[in-house]
């Protein structure tokens, strides 16, 4: 049985990670390899790995790791905060005018989102539709 769970979290380990994005990827990758070692021992590394790498970033997004260094990024740009009266989620369209999408630097590894300020919370926008992709906690 424990060798099904081990061959089991192999393929996951070797397989998501392929569907994530690269940034992000690795960070959380060891991450969650860390957390799964100390809760469940050699297996739990291997699963959490896994798990780890495909929250870390996906579908170009800001990876979990990254996120905090990206929201001191745009504080220290002093980039300007525009107010709507919608909740700010992901799926909300942004106003036509109005509103400021500025690139993400490339070390974040998104390409082709924008990002902007929202009542006070960084966003990551699709600039085509105004849609809201991330939500930058």
């Amino acid at each position: 049985m424990r060798t099904k769970i081990l061959v089991l979290a192999s393929v996951l380990a070797l397989g998501l990670p392929a569907l994530a994005s690269a940034q992000g990827v690795v960070g959380g990758a060891n991450e969650g390899a860390q957390q799964g070692s100390d809760a469940a021992g050699p297996v739990g590394g291997v699963v959490g790995g896994a798990v780890g790498a495909v929250t870390g970033g996906i579908n170009g997004l800001i990876g979990i790791d990254l996120r905090p260094r990206f929201r001191k990024y745009v504080v220290e740009e002093h980039v300007p905060s525009i107010t709507v009266n919608e909740p700010i989620a992901v799926g909300t369209v942004l106003p036509e005018e109005g509103v400021t999408y500025y690139e993400v630097p490339r070390e974040y590894g998104v390409r082709s989102y924008r990002y902007t300020v929202v009542n006070g919370q960084v966003v990551l926008v699709q600039p085509e539709t105004r849609r809201i992709v991330q939500v930058i906690e």
